[in-house]
């Protein structure tokens, strides 16, 4: 490991959750290990981490706290409000299944001004594995919540999670959100992570397809800033401009994306981490906000976090041995971890294929057969 930090000095964003409970959807493809449980972020959580956010706001007008995993809303509008009230000059978002927004919730989200992001798969037959908890679809009630955003005059951005990235759905799938109006879209192939253990495999050819059918809808009608064709748009300029399309990691400082779990534990790098066990590495956490301040945890964070030093190794076994290096820039933390047997030094792995290599090859794909 190199003497110096591969980490930035301060985050530009701060992911918080208020609660663990994902109320009242139980998405199989989930992550999350204590979504049917109720905990809540405590205050005294909220204004440690504030403390050095606050800080950092004041040198960055961008910086963002992002509550996040389970259900924020679930936390309910008076204690959320709260947990918001300690922070000062910061942009507040929010990720939510939309099920419990209502007036009051608009009215609520407004007077913040909370950015909005909703999770939805696209039309309602992809849409299968998001169930309530008494296994009934839950894409009406998700569509009634974003019903009402429209209402109010709320914009909101979308992420979906696609099971199958079958090319023959790709256009239907854009155009549901396109006309849904969404200002933004990810898109998220399902994952091995976290508690979903049994992702069927995806074959990189079909994956590439659907990339490059997804990329056609886009071009045919781009309504909607799509995630994933920006990262390959922006990746491709700085390639044609003659900018290195990725320094070693080394010389480029990770943001460290601090998660703050609701019991003030904090991760770094990979939110999907946050709540699990390690026998080697423990909880995973670098500290709690409650015993020393987040700025120390971020400073410290690689002499704290035994498994950091083990994610630097598989980064570099990746830009030693992966011809896709300079565009994924390295597997995340949480895909390698519950991908290699709970090893962080892994190379590639399924998400990398489907979600990464793939998506090139697909953008790549549209680009050639769009010449001029």
């Amino acid at each position: 490991m190199p003497s110096r930090s591969r980490l930035a000095s301060r985050p530009h964003a701060v992911i918080m959750q208020p609660t663990t409970q994902c109320l009242p959807l139980d998405c199989r493809y989930c992550y999350l290990p204590f979504r049917k449980m109720k905990h809540l972020m405590p205050l005294d959580v909220a204004q440690a981490v504030a403390r050095p956010v606050n800080r950092w706001a004041a040198d960055d007008p961008a910086f963002e706290v992002v509550w996040h995993g389970g259900e924020p809303l679930a936390a309910g509008r008076e204690h959320w409000a709260a947990l918001m009230a300690p922070f000062q000059g910061v942009k507040h978002s929010v990720q939510t299944n939309a099920v419990l927004i209502d007036d009051a919730w608009c009215e609520f989200l407004l007077e913040h001004e909370v950015h909005v992001g909703v999770s939805i798969d696209g039309p309602m037959d992809m849409n299968s594995q998001r169930v309530t908890l008494a296994g009934h679809p839950g894409f009406d009630v998700a569509m009634r919540g974003i019903g009402r955003l429209r209402r109010h005059g709320i914009a909101f951005s979308a992420i979906a999670v696609v099971c199958d990235p079958d090319p023959a759905d790709a256009a239907r799938f854009y155009e549901f959100f396109a006309e849904l109006g969404v200002t933004a879209l990810g898109v998220n192939v399902e994952e091995t992570e976290g508690v979903n253990r049994h992702v069927t495999a995806v074959d990189r050819a079909r994956s590439t397809d659907f990339w490059a059918a997804l990329t056609d809808a886009w071009r045919s009608n781009p309504a909607v800033r799509l995630r994933e064709i920006t990262r390959v748009m922006n990746f491709a300029g700085a390639v044609l401009h003659g900018h290195a399309p990725a320094p070693a990691p080394a010389a480029m400082p990770w943001d460290p994306l601090p998660t703050v779990a609701y019991d003030g534990g904090v991760v770094m790098l990979s939110p999907e981490l946050a709540g699990f066990t390690d026998e080697r590495f423990g909880d995973f956490t670098t500290g709690n906000v409650l015993r020393d301040g987040l700025d120390v945890l971020v400073a410290e964070a690689e002499k704290r976090t035994p498994w950091i030093t083990e994610f630097w190794q598989g980064v570099d076994a990746c830009r030693a041995t992966c011809p896709f290096f300079a565009f994924c820039g390295g597997a995340h933390p949480a895909n390698r971890y519950f991908e290699h047997d709970g090893r962080f030094d892994g190379t590639r792995t399924r998400y990398c294929t489907a979600a990464k290599i793939a998506l090139l090859e697909g953008v790549a794909r549209h680009a050639s057969s769009h010449r001029p």
